[in-house]
């Protein structure tokens, strides 16, 4: 019996079939990717499914040294991907962001909020919209739209209404908000008289 050129190589086990148990291997990796996702197996189900379907195209030149430098190049390449395209919206969109984010926040007050005591929603509030609330003077009754001035650590945020901090041009937008049908002016209806 000879004995073979590397110690990875049996008889039964020849160079022509390690291309297919690479992409036997790929495969399996794959499935398993799909049964627990999270990307733990995702870039070396990939470079050892490619470097083994390129192994059975190239047949015979498809050495084991050749084979191995397939792999960690369709890992490496596999790995670029992988983190640049952010197939699985990793991106830093999963990061918990901390309470000096609710500063500027908008939200309606669910329970009076006095300076002691109160509860808000926020618009964009995540997960558990409603916080603990406190004014900085006087109440705020429930339904009044507030804002966010100071996080107090996430727990209990401080707010204000919005109207406190509305000039006389959001009076004004407002108000054409409120209105359901606006009355044109006169050189609206002139301009509309001259073109008919």
């Amino acid at each position: 019996m000879p004995v073979p050129p590397l110690p990875l190589q049996l008889e039964f086990l020849g160079p022509e079939t390690l291309p297919l148990l690479l992409v036997l291997a790929g495969l399996g990796l794959s499935v398993a990717e799909a049964l627990a996702p999270g990307a733990n197996f995702v870039v070396l189900g990939v470079a050892l499914l490619m470097a083994g379907v390129v192994g059975l195209l190239i047949g015979p030149l498809a050495s084991p040294l050749v084979l191995g430098a397939l792999v960690l190049l369709f890992g490496a390449l596999s790995l670029y991907g992988y983190r640049e395209f952010d197939l699985y919206g990793g991106k830093g969109t999963a990061k918990t962001s901390d309470s000096d984010t609710l500063t500027g926040k908008f939200g309606h007050v669910t329970e009076r909020v006095t300076p002691t005591a109160g509860e808000i929603k926020l618009d964009s509030g995540g997960f558990n919209p409603y916080y603990s609330a406190r004014s900085m003077d006087g109440d705020i009754p429930e339904g009044t739209e507030v804002m966010v001035i100071d996080p107090g650590g996430g727990n209990v945020v401080t707010v204000t209404p919005v109207s406190e901090y509305e000039d006389e041009i959001d009076r004004e937008l407002a108000r054409g908000r409120d209105q359901e049908s606006p009355v044109p002016d006169e050189s609206e209806t002139d301009a509309e008289t001259e073109t008919n």
